[in-house]
């Protein structure tokens, strides 16, 4: 019965077939009961955001444009129309966001940085901003000050404008060097003090959204090659940066340089079916083994080379839409990362589902398999982000086996609702933090290498091709008013007392914890009405009093006229 409901409620979208992966059991983890104990002393607990999301001032002290900055400005490719022109302020409100930080008592800090901010064409040789370099020394050096451990992105998806107008950005080779340009920039002016590096969040997107779908930055539907083509490029980028690092900064620096891959688990819908497990994998390595596969044994998974030159040669084609590394490139590849971010949101179970022969083929039909939901499961907010917290434990064990069990940072864990209404009394992120970090723990146990969690995202801030109607934040902001003021929700007294004691002692302390976090957003939901009507009033002594008194004005005038003409 359930796999007939799942299969009613499955969501239309393409895969296709692999060999499941060496020694991994899909039925070992089985979802069991809350696991209470504590994390490893020293594992590191913090939060995360990202530049375009939050820092507006995007034309502010010499940046340049980005991507994102042409996308948003062009009508119907964002909700509402919305931009991250000026998101969040953080640009002009480090100080204020460092003492959240301080107040959720974390670790780490991972935040990246906007490379046309400090560099606006891309392009070193022909300027460099000394502004915006100023701008991310001061923040390292605050989150310093404040014992707060700096842990930097180079790329969260706004790639300067100019390369893409005159390269087409992803989709050209010479990315790489002008990317190792800016990577040693960024090594030369703040690796003194930053330790961990990561040099692309989320590269799926970047190419899949970017380059396929058109549904980011920078909007081009690209078909069947479009989304592999930039991928490649982006993982022999990364290949280079880390290799730059190790040749030229580490022994000075003695950081680390990793990557940051996002991923869902796949189920298989009958874990006892050949079938079913084979497209789950499938489902994985289409989607994290994209691209930890070359990084971690050199190439692509024969699943991906499999499918996608299987269609290829259907189409007629000489060569696979899915590129090829050279023995050289795969060499040069393998190994270059020192430890492997996460991010992880939501789970899918995954079916078969056969495409037939196209003209056009895309990512998504080369897989040949159809995603499903479970309609039990709990989405808070969006429609993709289901509450599914043992997927992440089943991941976390599939890395390990897969990849040699290595260092891990979960680099990006959360969930948003949609805004209805202002939402302080988070239950729904509490519940959904707690069931994932649990998960974390028993992964841990597993013999899983986690190291640090990072919980996404410190504010609510600009969702891409969402707008602001998603709200991700630890913090509530009122886009409404000027000064964008922030509002801590539940969540954040709840994270801060699983910071405090390092996960989950008993059953007693930890269900205090939700009654404190609810009494806690109670009286911040009474501040912000208070400051809501504040603002209302100011609106309206701005532009209502100015309006009528201007109004009084002109009728004055009017009578004044009427009375001189009857009295002459």
């Amino acid at each position: 019965m359930k796999t007939y409901i799942l299969r009613i409620w499955y969501i239309l979208v393409p895969v296709i077939r692999l060999n499941t992966a060496e020694d991994f059991q899909w039925t070992k983890n089985n979802p069991g009961s809350f696991y209470y104990g504590t994390f490893p002393a020293g594992f590191l607990w913090g939060v995360g955001s990202s530049a375009y999301q939050t820092e507006g001032a995007w034309d502010k002290d010499g940046k340049g444009p980005s991507i994102w900055d042409a996308f948003t400005h062009k009508k119907g490719k964002v909700f509402r129309n919305e931009t991250g022109d000026s998101a969040c302020d953080g640009y002009y409100k480090v100080k204020d966001d460092i003492e959240l930080l301080k107040e959720l008592k974390v670790n780490h800090y991972l935040f990246s940085i906007s490379w046309p901010r400090i560099m606006p064409t891309g392009i070193k040789t022909e300027q460099l901003n000394e502004k915006g370099i100023q701008f991310y020394n001061d923040t390292i050096n605050s989150l310093l000050e404040n014992n707060i451990i700096p842990i930097v992105s180079l790329y969260h998806w706004d790639l300067p404008q100019v390369l893409q107008e005159k390269y087409g950005g992803w989709q050209n080779i010479s990315m790489i060097n002008y990317f190792n340009d800016y990577a040693n920039l960024c090594f030369e002016k703040f690796g003194d003090r930053v330790k961990h590096w990561i040099t692309f969040s989320n590269p799926w997107a970047v190419a899949e959204k970017g380059y396929e779908t058109g549904e980011h930055a920078p909007g081009l539907k690209l078909g069947g090659g479009g989304a592999y083509k930039a991928a490649h490029h982006i993982i022999k980028t990364h290949a280079k940066v880390w290799h730059s690092y190790n040749n030229k900064w580490r022994s000075k620096q003695q950081g680390m340089v990793g990557i940051s891959l996002t991923s869902s688990w796949g189920e298989p819908v009958d874990p006892h079916s050949q079938t079913d497990r084979d497209t789950a994998e499938r489902y994985i390595q289409f989607h994290l083994g994209w691209f930890a596969n070359p990084i971690y044994r050199g190439d692509y998974p024969e699943v991906m080379k499999n499918y996608v030159g299987g269609k290829s040669a259907q189409q007629g084609l000489g060569t696979s839409r899915l590129p090829t590394f050279s023995v050289q490139e795969k060499t040069y590849i393998k190994g270059t990362s020192d430890f492997l971010g996460i991010g992880h949101f939501t789970t899918r179970y995954a079916i078969q589902k056969s495409f037939p022969f196209l003209q056009v083929s895309s990512y998504h039909t080369d897989r040949d398999l159809a995603e499903l939901v479970d309609p039990k499961w709990p989405a808070p907010g969006p429609n993709w982000l289901y509450s599914v917290p043992w997927g992440f434990r089943r991941l976390l064990n599939f890395i390990k086996t897969q990849y040699g069990n290595p260092l891990i940072y979960v680099t990006e864990n959360g969930v948003s609702e949609k805004v209805q209404c202002t939402q302080l009394c988070d239950e729904w992120r509490i519940e959904y933090l707690k069931g994932y970090i649990n998960e974390i723990l028993k992964a841990l146990n597993d013999g899983v290498n986690v190291k640090g969690y990072t919980a996404w995202s410190l504010l609510d801030k600009f969702e891409w091709n969402k707008g602001f109607s998603e709200r991700f934040g630890f913090y509530h902001i009122d886009f409404k008013n000027k000064n964008k003021p922030r509002y801590p929700k539940a969540s954040v007294d709840y994270y801060k007392k699983i910071i405090s004691a390092n996960g989950f002692p008993n059953p007693r302390e930890v269900e205090n914890w939700y009654q404190k976090a609810m009494d806690a957003c109670s009286t911040t939901h009474q501040l912000l009405a208070t400051d809501s009507l504040i603002t209302h009033m100011e609106m309206v002594t701005e532009i209502v009093l100015p309006t009528v008194f201007t109004l009084c004005i002109l009728i004055s005038i009017v009578l004044l006229i009427f009375y001189l003409r009857n009295h002459r």
